[in-house]
């Protein structure tokens, strides 16, 4: 078996079933990779590059990743959080410093480093235009990152706000975790999320993870099943 080690937050991790139906990414990914591939989610709520370092959740990963594994690092949601000391890093400092602990991490066992950006709020304005980003610096630091440790970099960051801006406000409601009142036992009075991702929202941009992935070519694009369906699932869901 060959092995995914992910490394992100809240919109990448691992939901139970109390907080149905919020799926992260890498809890949908499977549903592309081939049958050798195993994917090993380490991503947490509410993590940056500095608390999961902090927590000593990277040295969990080098204990167990090993030569020819891939090791996928999705962060930037909670790095820009400059009232949390614990939390944030400058996008062009301590969040490149930090991503070049995860490549090494990577690199020295053996394993394959991936650069994915965060993935888009849904956050549109009154006239139904999306706004201006709160991740741009931190797609920018990332890429800036890619660049200095030669590290491939996934952008999920511009192919989801792509979408979200083709498919408009109203339509791109239902891959977010906006909840009417009563639909779960766990938020009865409703909920607004534009940040987090319902099942169907986690398939989307793990698709295009896997897009991404098979455009890099050789070895990241062993790891999908079937690229040639895989571009036209892609095209359909951009058109909406």
């Amino acid at each position: 078996m060959r092995h995914i080690f992910w490394a992100g937050d809240s919109t990448v991790a691992c939901n139970k079933f109390g907080t149905y139906p919020q799926t992260g990414i890498a809890q949908a990914f499977d549903r592309y990779t081939k049958m050798d591939v195993a994917i090993c989610n380490h991503a947490v709520n509410g993590r940056s590059t500095k608390s999961f370092i902090d927590e000593s959740r990277l040295a969990a990963i080098y204990n167990d990743i090993t030569k020819g594994d891939f090791l996928f690092i999705q962060f930037g949601h909670n790095d820009e959080k400059k009232n949390d000391p614990k939390r944030y890093t400058d996008p062009h400092g301590e969040f490149i410093v930090n991503l070049g602990k995860f490549v090494n991490v990577a690199r020295n066992k053996g394993a394959f480093p991936v650069f994915i950006t965060s993935v888009e709020r849904r956050l549109f304005d009154e006239n139904g235009k999306l706004k201006p980003s709160e991740h741009t610096e931190y797609v920018l630091g990332m890429k800036e990152a890619g660049e200095k440790f030669d590290v491939p970099v996934v952008d999920l960051f511009i192919m989801s706000r792509n979408f979200l801006e083709k498919t408009g406000d109203e339509a791109s409601k239902k891959y977010y975790m906006n909840l009417e009142p009563g639909e779960v036992s766990w938020a009865i009075e409703g909920k607004k999320d534009n940040s987090h991702l319902r099942y169907e929202g986690a398939l989307l941009y793990a698709g295009m993870i896997a897009k991404g992935l098979a455009d890099l070519g050789e070895p990241y694009s062993t790891l999908i099943a079937d690229t040639e369906y895989l571009k036209e699932t892609y095209d359909i869901e951009i058109n909406g």
